[in-house]
């Protein structure tokens, strides 16, 4: 076990972010590869964001508050890169469902 659990939540989302930029370069490898389309990247990257979540969430043993902080992080950066622009709600709760089910889900098997 992590020693304090601020300090182990900060850890495993560092670890959940590096996986998915580990993850996001395999996709980008294989997106490449095969030619997909864009219709099919958005599935993948659920998955990576779930996976990720997972990841962080098994590893602390605070699954839901790793994917929310995750998914807030992304969140944040959306905002800053569109300049302020709120991103529809269609495509945000997507994204926080897998974050936080991946994220309870690693919690729950650590």
């Amino acid at each position: 076990m992590l020693p304090s659990r601020p300090k182990a939540v900060l850890i495993s989302l560092v670890a959940s972010y590096l996986l998915s930029a580990l993850l996001l370069f395999i996709l980008t490898f294989v997106l490449y590869r095969l030619k997909l389309k864009e219709s099919q990247i958005a599935p993948a990257v659920y998955a990576l964001y779930a996976i990720s979540c997972f990841a962080g969430g098994l590893l602390c043993g605070k699954g839901l508050l790793t994917g929310v902080l995750y998914f807030l992080a992304l969140f944040t950066a959306s905002l800053l890169l569109r300049h302020g622009q709120v991103p529809e709600l269609s495509r945000i709760l997507p994204v926080l469902a897998c974050c936080a089910a991946g994220g309870m889900a690693g919690g729950i098997l650590s």
